[in-house]
């Protein structure tokens, strides 16, 4: 699992910050990536890359503003063109399917997959599978602006293969049965029960990506516990006033809320335009004193988040 940013910046794109797209790469997990927001040009940026956009199977966009939406027709265009014929999911606000329907129509693009939208109406579950649980909350912008808290579930351990081998356990359909935690005898009349050759199970991973929002309690309750938490942080904080009149958060107040979640790992992204290099590693520093695990999302930054095996 690994998150991949496309763009980092906020409003308008600058020349070292594209707009609003992260990419939570799942090629290990289910051979797919999921695509949060899609600025303008994200499918310029994802050429950059090894993003396929057939892999691409869920877009979960987290508000109407123009920055984290306009990149939807060419992307959902080129993807057709590009080989991807399997279905799609689009999950956002009320109005998303409106937008996306009408720019394909007016443009009579026709596209060789389906597209089906879930519309957020509520807080609470959008999706669940036997690997993951996505909920969402509504967070506090000017208008209805949605977080996504992805919950792997834990995954049972790995067969301890090593011993079993040196045990003179013949690789093959009886590490099959073992898996299974069956009893399997050997030649030689051991009895072996497959469920003392499984490791620690495996903990699921927590992933927290935040729409634009001021400081919101909703925030906190969907960063609970996290592995990694994604913030905007389009201010830095000694421009808090802006970034208030502006339903904005600061590097400061995404620090407040990740601590108070208990969150692992802060990243922060949504960076405006007038913040150039000096001062985006200003505002990391500044927000790496009062939580060390704390980085500036840059364009094409990736982070990788591994797994974490239960002691047993």
């Amino acid at each position: 699992m690994e998150l991949l940013f496309l763009g980092t910046g906020s409003g308008v794109p600058a020349k070292h910050r594209n707009l609003s797209s992260t990419v939570l790469k799942l090629l290990d997990e289910r051979n797919s990536m999921w695509l949060f927001d899609c600025g303008e040009s994200t499918q310029h940026q994802i050429l950059n890359t090894t993003v396929k956009p057939r892999k691409i199977e869920k877009i979960f966009i987290t508000h109407m503003h123009g920055d984290h939406i306009f990149g939807l027709p060419g992307l959902l265009s080129s993807r057709a063109f590009q080989g991807g014929d399997t279905p799609l999911t689009i999950y956002g606000p009320k109005g998303i399917k409106q937008y996306v329907t009408m720019t394909l129509k007016l443009s009579q693009s026709h596209l060789r997959y389906g597209i089906r939208f879930v519309e957020i109406e509520k807080d609470g579950l959008l999706f669940e599978d036997e690997q993951f649980v996505v909920t969402t909350k509504r967070l506090h912008h000017g208008i209805p602006s949605y977080g996504y808290r992805i919950v792997e579930k834990d995954r049972e351990g790995e067969l301890i293969a090593d011993k079993l081998q040196a045990m003179g356990v013949p690789f093959g359909p009886l590490f099959g049965r073992l898996k299974k935690g069956e009893t399997i005898v050997l030649d030689n009349g051991q009895e072996i029960s497959g469920k003392d050759f499984i490791g620690p199970k495996q903990k699921g991973r927590i992933v927290t990506i935040l729409g634009d929002t001021k400081y919101s309690e909703h925030s906190i309750e969907l960063a609970k516990n996290a592995d990694v938490l994604v913030h905007e942080s389009t201010f830095m904080h000694k421009d808090k006033e802006l970034a208030h009149s502006y339903n904005h958060s600061t590097n400061l107040e995404a620090v407040m809320v990740a601590k108070k979640a208990g969150a692992s790992k802060l990243l922060l992204t949504h960076i405006s335009a007038r913040y150039l290099y000096a001062e985006s590693k200003l505002m990391e520093k500044t927000a790496q004193e009062k939580f060390s695990n704390t980085f500036v999302m840059n364009d094409f930054t990736e982070v990788s988040i591994p797994l974490k095996k239960e002691e047993g």
